[in-house]
């Protein structure tokens, strides 16, 4: 594995970084990226995807990220390539939308189809070209932000780009897995309300 740090750095030397490690390689090989804030984890993530990188962003900490690229080659060192991998500072994209989560199912009929088509609704979120502004989970929902999540690396990802997860208390008390949180924060009723009358839309799984 090859570890950047980019702590510190404004754009565009992370991205740059990252392509001189990138380039680096000659087979395949992962590649860590720390950063300190979420427009690098975007541009970052932007261009690796761009050479066929697997990406995954987390959130370690305040002003604390990690980019982890998985290359499963050695990136080409075309004009296309290239060109794919331009150095671009690109603002984070984040809509008016909230996503709001009231299940860890969706749909209904089968328990076992709503648990995979809800692990699938949230992976789409990380693949919209403008992210939701906040995302709500309650009620059944807010176990799909607690430990043994099959979500919680998309949230996490969702996370570092700066949406906001918010996941009502309530709940976590019902289910008895407030301790359990691993993703975002705690909300309450008067939060969830003020959020979804504020939203220019709202997208329900």
């Amino acid at each position: 594995m090859i570890t950047v740090n980019a702590m510190g750095d404004n754009c565009p030397i992370p991205v740059i970084k990252t392509k001189k490690a990138m380039q680096s390689l000659t087979g395949p090989d992962t590649i860590e990226v720390l950063v300190d804030n979420e427009i690098a984890v975007q541009n970052v993530s932007k261009m690796a995807s761009a050479q066929g990188g697997q990406v995954n962003a987390e959130k370690l900490g305040e002003k604390e990220y990690r980019v982890t690229i998985r290359m499963q080659s050695a990136p080409e060192g075309s004009d296309a390539a290239e060109k794919n991998a331009e150095t671009v500072c690109i603002p984070y994209q984040k809509g008016d939308a909230i996503v709001v989560v009231s299940s860890d199912q969706m749909g209904s009929g089968n328990d076992e189809l709503g648990k995979v088509l809800i692990k699938g609704f949230i992976f789409a979120v990380t693949q919209l070209d403008t992210l939701p502004r906040k995302m709500l989970f309650y009620n059944g929902g807010a176990t799909l932000t607690t430990e043994g999540s099959d979500s919680l690396e998309d949230l996490k990802s969702l996370e570092a780009q700066g949406v906001e997860i918010l996941t009502c208390g309530t709940c976590l008390d019902y289910y008895q897995l407030k301790d359990k949180l691993a993703v975002g924060s705690v909300t309450n009723m008067y939060s969830i309300v003020e959020a979804m009358a504020e939203a220019g839309k709202i997208i329900r799984p």
